[in-house]
């Protein structure tokens, strides 16, 4: 396809590193989501400074063209799907760890950076980023800082909001916007890194980050036990949280999801249980901490066991790890990403079920269960959309159920484009009317990342 003389055509002229190949563009059409989009951008800019990044805002201002950013393409709310008429900016090239200070506990790195890539290079200081997506492998900082993402040890550790120190970020027409600051404490002006953070590529450009490290635990425990059902399951978790212990992780896998990781890695833990919980403390009291946890586990369990070292830990944890890419071996997956309060899981997980008879919708859920963030994902066939049909009832089920609950309708996913319909009954008309206001006085042209979170 040829780019017509157009302003995204005028933009993509006046840049280095512009591609308008078919296989490229439409590369850059989707993320992880199952979204599918129905036509691919006119072109997408592989930015390799800052300063590519503000050429290219500088032009898209300059001729009103709609740009998303980009960043590993693993986001699972179409937060990064990109359209005929836009451009992509692709910020994967944009991949240095720049600095590590292991006496004030921070690194700075750019956008590109992956999770594991940041967390490998922080344990040669004996040091760790708690943030911990599933997708850790393959996921990049910047997608992280776009979604505000969580992970395993955020409820321990808190997400990616409670690390990031300072941001460099490019707006709409180009300026560099500097917030935050080294210190962990300041509060000088508004919290503009909080701002930022989770806003989805809507409100400018992040091209660097300082963040905190935090000191590797001296000593983790970990327990894996088994259940005869996954409401059960999600009883135990509320009896953890019940126990006033704070694990550094407790993870809920259901029991189609046991039988789709099974098939993927030869194990056999559906056998075991028809749900799986793992656990983990962590510090100098993490052993101490184990044994409350089990205490408050044994009366839902029907067996349990604890790992005799790291390594089989690891193996537990791969568990997990791997559920998602054992689900797209079974057709096309859209994540689901609600979240409630933490001792009503388990009305979570009977009200899944029966959204699950209601709508013929296959859905497979694991959860972070310490902070009552579920997942429930739908495994579609592959000409099955995600937009309309079953899946998008099932999808508002899944929003209707949270709310009814208590909670809400994204805990670290974002809305993307999948989850906009359900916005208003979640903000509220004051609270969508103050969004916009934010987002007009920094992208007044609507530039960035159109159709998306707002």
């Amino acid at each position: 396809m040829t780019v017509q003389a157009s302003s995204t055509a005028r933009v993509l002229e006046g840049l280095r590193h512009a591609s308008v190949s078919e296989a490229d563009r439409w590369r850059a059409s989707t993320d992880r989501s199952g979204y599918v989009s129905a036509s691919a951008p006119d072109g997408v800019v592989f930015a390799e400074s800052a300063d590519d990044v503000v050429t290219t805002m500088r032009l898209a201002a300059a001729n009103r063209t709609p740009v998303v950013t980009r960043g590993a393409g693993t986001g699972l709310a179409a937060g990064a799907s990109a359209r005929s008429g836009e451009i992509v900016l692709d910020l994967s090239r944009m991949n240095s760890i720049l600095r590590i200070d292991p006496v004030e506990q921070l690194a700075v790195v750019q956008p590109g950076v992956l999770n594991a890539e940041l967390n490998a290079a922080a344990g040669e200081y004996g040091l760790f980023y708690a943030p911990d997506p599933a997708s850790t492998a393959i996921c990049s900082i910047g997608g992280n800082i776009a979604t505000n993402a969580g992970g395993m040890r955020c409820a321990k550790y808190g997400v990616t909001r409670e690390a990031v120190l300072a941001l460099q970020v490019v707006l709409a027409d180009g300026r560099t916007l500097r917030t935050g600051r080294e210190t962990l404490k300041g509060v000088t002006g508004y919290d503009l890194n909080a701002l930022i953070t989770g806003s989805e590529g809507t409100l400018g450009v992040v091209v660097e980050a300082t963040l905190r490290l935090r000191p590797l635990p001296v000593s983790t425990a970990t327990v894996a036990a088994f259940f005869p059902d996954f409401a059960t399951a999600a009883a135990a978790a509320s009896a953890v949280i019940a126990a006033r212990i704070q694990p550094s992780l407790l993870e809920l896998i259901d029991g189609q999801t046991l039988e789709a990781v099974d098939m993927a890695l030869g194990t056999d833990y559906r056998s075991r249980g028809g749900a799986f919980l793992l656990a983990q403390t962590d510090g100098f009291g993490a052993y101490l901490e184990q044994d409350v946890l089990i205490e408050a586990i044994k009366p839902f369990a029907t067996s349990f066991e604890k790992a005799a070292d790291a390594e089989e830990a690891d193996r537990l944890l791969m568990a997990r790890r791997e559920a998602i890419p054992s689900l797209e071996k079974l057709g096309r997956v859209s994540i689901g990403d609600i979240g409630v309060p933490r001792g009503r899981l388990a009305e979570v997980a009977l009200g899944l079920e029966d959204i699950t008879a209601r709508t013929g919708v296959r859905i497979f859920t694991v959860v972070h269960a310490s902070d009552g963030n579920l997942h429930p994902m739908l495994v579609l066939n592959e000409e099955d959309s995600v937009t309309e049909g079953p899946a998008k009832v099932a999808l508002g089920e899944m929003f209707h159920l949270a709310k009814r609950l208590g909670g809400t309708l994204t805990g670290e996913h974002g809305v993307g484009l999948l989850k906009r319909d359900w916005l208003l009954p979640e903000l509220g008309e004051v609270s969508m009317d103050v969004h916009r206001i934010i987002k007009d006085a920094l992208d007044p042209d609507g530039i960035l990342n159109p159709g998306k979170a707002i």
